[in-house]
């Protein structure tokens, strides 16, 4: 059952912005992120310089930001938008998702994006869910940043069994040349939108295809990255 407008999701409270979608009460209890890696967003002993295992194999784009772990409650609200189509939870993750760059950008210095790219759905999953949760979150965002977004920049073309299914190894193994780039990306900053990252084969196989074609550098936003 979905809420009434102007209620939080959370508390279910009137809100005094409603498009906020979320009450102040609410967003102060989200779980805290530990300190987490510039780069990898893996737990870290500094939140400014990169982990030991960036040190020794860093990934291949130059910052990973996240709201939290894949903990509830948005592990649960990201479920009901993914898979029960709760769509309009989109603007209310997006502002979360916004202020954690917001953040970064403060503390960081990362650079403004020219261009936002989501993380594609093969088109027989697309059918069948009827949209891709990503482009639902880079929509509102770019409006915000007053960026370009591409929705079909990046496209899907082999159709492999869903990650959350497979290993780690596995996970590799089944983004290899798995995405075609449809846009021009030389010289521009990247920011790649994703739900949810977990082992980050999928935002590493496509970071690698937009570097190979002249990117200047490329973020990875995610709602949840699973710690």
């Amino acid at each position: 059952m979905l809420p009434m407008p102007g209620v939080c999701w959370l508390c279910h409270l009137p809100l005094r912005l409603p498009l906020h979608g979320i009450c102040s009460v609410c967003l102060r209890q989200l779980p805290a992120l530990p300190i987490l890696c510039p780069r990898c967003a893996l737990p870290s002993q500094h939140p400014y310089l990169p982990c030991g295992r960036c040190l020794r194999r860093s990934p291949p784009w130059q910052t990973l930001i996240c709201v939290s772990d894949y903990v509830p409650p948005l592990s649960q609200l990201i479920q009901r938008m993914k898979f029960s189509g709760a769509t309009a939870l989109r603007v209310m993750l997006a502002r979360l998702l916004l202020l954690s760059w917001l953040e970064a950008r403060r503390t960081r210095a990362v650079p403004h994006p020219d261009l936002l790219l989501c993380v594609p759905l093969h088109k027989k999953r697309l059918w069948q869910r009827g949209y891709n949760q990503s482009a639902l979150l880079a929509r509102p965002l770019a409006h915000w940043l007053t960026c370009e977004f591409q929705p079909h920049g990046l496209r899907r073309y082999r159709h492999g069994v869903p990650q959350h299914r497979l290993s780690a190894p596995e996970r590799r193994r089944n983004m290899q040349a798995a995405f075609r780039l449809e846009t021009a990306v030389q010289g521009r900053h990247i920011a790649l939108i994703d739900d949810v990252v977990t082992t980050g084969s999928t935002v590493a196989e496509i970071t690698r295809t937009l570097l190979a074609q002249g990117a200047a550098s490329v973020q990875i936003w995610c709602l949840c990255r699973t710690l």
